[in-house]
């Protein structure tokens, strides 16, 4: 069999409970950081795709939301591509935080549908017990009995390169679907990373429900020679939150701005001049209009 009828491509995606490592995962899988990762469940709000290119493959991973009861419409977009992930996978990868017994019977029903294969991933097992890592995969595998069970730790890195092998094993034969000359590691834009990166620096500083009910749009973004120009409008619900974004004297928004341009410099690898604003938006996350100016109807 010749190289071009042997090339092995597929669609790989992630699912589990919020806060399961999936973000960490994606990005130790992919080797950049496409994905927002903090301590705070539900940080990821999009399908973010991670693509890896080797000498006879393509992966192109997701990160999806993690599995929530949707209770505005922000949420149901989410779950929305959860459920579409279930429609599109050539592999499905169902991330199980260890410890975390929690599921949902309606997504699990499903999973037992497909014919695709299906990993199921435990999780952090450097927080565990060997002997109590096997009881636990065994108790998700009764759940998922097509399942094919690897315990990893993202986080350190612990079994890693044995989930790799085993996802490209379980590769369809087929040509890559992005041009692998790019050396892109995702189908998203500079303005959408740049607008992850300060929504991440948002959870990392903000606490209860402010990072939340924050959106952040990228209204300007002009690349110079030597520097790049970013205007981004931060969306609240209330002004209340618009309040606690700014902070004293503007002191909370001021260190937002810090954080945030420094890390998209050094994403960017380039000088960067951030402006940011805040601006309410009464109940956005429960306006058609704005899921749709914000990305989140992907349909």
């Amino acid at each position: 069999m010749d190289i071009i009828s042997s090339h092995q491509s597929g669609f790989v995606n992630m699912i589990g409970n919020p806060n399961a490592g999936k973000s960490t995962l994606m990005n130790r899988l992919v080797g950049e950081a496409v994905s927002v990762i903090t301590a705070k469940a539900q940080t990821t709000r999009h399908r973010i795709k991670g693509i890896v290119n080797g000498e006879h493959y393509q992966i192109v991973y997701s990160d999806l939301p993690g599995i929530l009861t949707p209770v505005y419409k922000m949420q149901e977009m989410m779950m929305h591509l959860v459920n579409e992930s279930l429609l599109d996978a050539d592999l499905l990868l169902y991330v199980a935080e260890y410890n975390d017994t929690r599921f949902d019977e309606h997504i699990i029903a499903k999973i037992n549908q497909l014919t695709i294969p299906v990993i199921l991933v435990v999780n952090k097992i450097d927080l565990a017990d060997r002997d109590k890592v096997e009881d636990f995969t065994c108790y998700w595998q009764a759940l998922l009995p097509r399942a094919e069970g690897v315990a990893v730790s993202a986080k350190k890195g612990i079994g890693i390169e044995i989930l790799q092998q085993k996802i490209i094993e379980k590769l369809p034969i087929s040509p890559p679907y992005f041009p692998k000359e790019d050396e892109a590691f995702s189908d998203r834009s500079t303005r959408f990373f740049t607008a992850e990166l300060i929504r991440e620096q948002i959870l990392l500083l903000y606490q209860k429900e402010i990072p939340y009910s924050v959106e952040v749009e990228i209204t300007d973004f002009k690349e110079d020679k030597n520097i790049v120009r970013i205007s981004a409008t931060l969306h609240v619900e209330r002004e209340s939150q618009k309040a606690i974004l700014l902070g004293h004297k503007g002191i909370a928004i001021k260190q937002l701005g810090i954080q945030s341009r420094q890390s998209i410099e050094q994403f960017l690898g380039n000088k960067v001049y951030l402006e940011l604003s805040v601006k309410v938006c009464k109940n956005w996350r429960d306006s058609d209009l704005m899921m749709k100016r914000f990305g989140y109807d992907e349909r």
